[in-house]
């Protein structure tokens, strides 16, 4: 483009000597200065647009890359471990009859409500009921039986022998109908507990024998999280501790609770310990055996220099960044890292307040590239 418009000056300037140097008279000279004066000032019009599109060829050439940066500056961080765990029912019975019979009567159902002490389940007792009322008409004799014979004993009337014996029969006859009427109880299966039927095993006419399950009920309101912790970490967990506690099945509960307890045992098949927390459960809301996320924090700083992980590159001599300088221009900064957490990770050393990092745009930049930024 230069060399375009200096040939053309030259070429006017050799073209106007040529005719200035035979005019015919001064009236040509006249005329041929006016023609010259006009031609340089079409020159200059096309020189100054010329000019115009060389400086736009000139911008895009000298272009930088497009950025976005972070000023770097102290920010609070937090590191978690994150572990698992698994919802469990504090108050929770699974309801097995303690006497064999057969399931005369059923009052629940499942879903029903139902309240410490109240009927679930009735098991036959009829040979029970009736064994009772034979002991209890021998119980009234043996009464009568002891009352005569205390009183002649105490007359110093009849033997000792005899009245030993009426006592003997009244307070066995007792004791028996004790047994008996605990048997009875027994036949009747109580809620030892508040708490919801959540199911029922057994139908009316069905056999009930000691250690089958024919009721479950819970009660929802107090629940145990457990969660198995790696041994690593042992030191890092303690009672009374806040933890943030989530479910992934319900998103919306997030919750700041204080460990409850911790296990005492390392479990030698997988090197964890237990540890456990106590929540209460609003509206019933969350299930039995839900699975949990603990999140435990081990470290936290307020004066932390952050960079996004993804940032973060590795050659041979270690990890690095970029960073804009006062030029604009991309600079790689060897840096040592810390801890990382959800796509945060710590600069220990190599960068420091203010400095300004590429977060947007680093994939496309090396060493010494003229950056242009964008926020």
């Amino acid at each position: 483009m230069k060399k375009l418009i200096f040939i053309i000056v030259v070429g006017i300037v050799t073209s106007c000597a040529s005719k200035v140097d035979n005019p015919n008279n001064s009236e040509d000279i006249k005329n041929q200065i006016a023609e010259y004066k006009k031609q340089v000032i079409e020159l200059n019009k096309e020189i100054n647009g010329l000019e115009k599109d060389l400086l736009s060829y000139s911008d895009e050439s000298t272009q930088g890359i497009p950025v976005s940066i972070k000023e770097l500056a102290f920010e609070e961080f937090n590191h978690y471990i994150e572990v698992n765990g698994v919802v469990e029912a504090i108050n929770a019975a699974y309801i097995s009859p303690e006497i064999n019979g057969q399931v005369k009567e059923i009052y629940v159902k499942e879903g029903q409500y139902v309240k410490k002490g109240q009927l679930m389940i009735k098991i036959n007792s009829s040979i029970t009921e009736s064994t009772i009322k034979e002991v209890e008409t021998s119980l009234e004799l043996a009464v009568v039986v002891f009352e005569k014979q205390k009183q002649l004993w105490e007359k110093n009337i009849g033997s000792e022998l005899d009245y030993l014996q009426a006592k003997n029969n009244m307070e066995s006859l007792e004791s028996r109908l004790e047994t008996l009427q605990a048997q009875i109880d027994m036949a009747m299966i109580k809620a030892p507990i508040n708490g919801i039927v959540d199911e029922v095993f057994v139908k009316d006419g069905e056999l009930a024998i000691p250690g089958m399950q024919m009721i479950q009920l819970i009660n929802l309101s107090d629940l145990y999280i457990n969660a198995d912790v790696s041994e690593a970490y042992i030191t890092k967990v303690k009672k009374g501790e806040m933890v943030v506690l989530e479910f992934p099945s319900y998103p919306d509960i997030i919750m700041n609770i204080p460990v409850h307890r911790i296990g005492n045992v390392v479990k030698s098949a997988n090197r964890t310990f237990k540890v456990q927390l106590k929540i209460k459960n609003e509206n019933d809301q969350i299930k039995p055996n839900v699975l949990a996320r603990i999140k435990i924090n081990d470290y936290s700083t307020e004066n932390a220099l952050l960079v996004s992980s993804l940032i973060v590159k590795q050659d041979l001599k270690g990890s690095y960044v970029f960073v804009a300088n006062e030029g604009n221009a991309a600079k790689k900064a060897y840096i040592e890292t810390g801890m990382s957490y959800m796509n945060l990770t710590m600069v220990t050393s190599g960068l420091s307040v203010g400095d300004r990092v590429i977060v947007n745009g680093y994939n496309q930049v090396s060493g010494g590239s003229k950056l242009e930024i964008v926020n």
